[in-house]
């Protein structure tokens, strides 16, 4: 059973996802990550650290949600392991989109300051 939810740690938006990521869940996805940005979060976090399938339409998601950010927005992705990890490196997603591979250690990396540009 797959599911999305969005809840807030330490100021951070985080939409959960689990189960399968495919053409017929995607669309809903898409649905809860638009309502999220629609207020605008300084950083986004999607993880799938619970997801053990991520087809074409999940990764398209990323891509779209990513096109849509603010321009304060910081955006990352959790995903681990074959079904996630795998297929977003394979695509070429991962070198587009910042990708870590623990909640905690994207929680970490987001909430850092950005490093200027000197």
């Amino acid at each position: 059973m797959q599911q999305f939810f969005e809840h807030h740690i330490d100021g951070v938006t985080v939409v959960a996802a689990t189960g399968a990521i495919d053409m017929l869940t995607a669309p809903h996805l898409q649905e809860v990550m638009n309502a999220a940005l629609d207020r605008d979060p300084a950083r986004l976090i999607l993880d799938m650290t619970d997801v053990d399938f991520l087809g074409s339409a999940g990764m398209q998601v990323l891509m779209v949600t990513r096109n849509n950010l603010g321009p304060g927005t910081r955006f990352a992705v959790v995903a681990d392991g074959p079904a996630t990890s795998r297929p977003l490196k394979i695509t070429g997603v991962a070198d587009v989109v910042e990708m870590f591979s623990t909640l905690e250690v994207a929680l970490m990396n987001v909430t850092e300051e950005a490093p200027s540009s000197s």
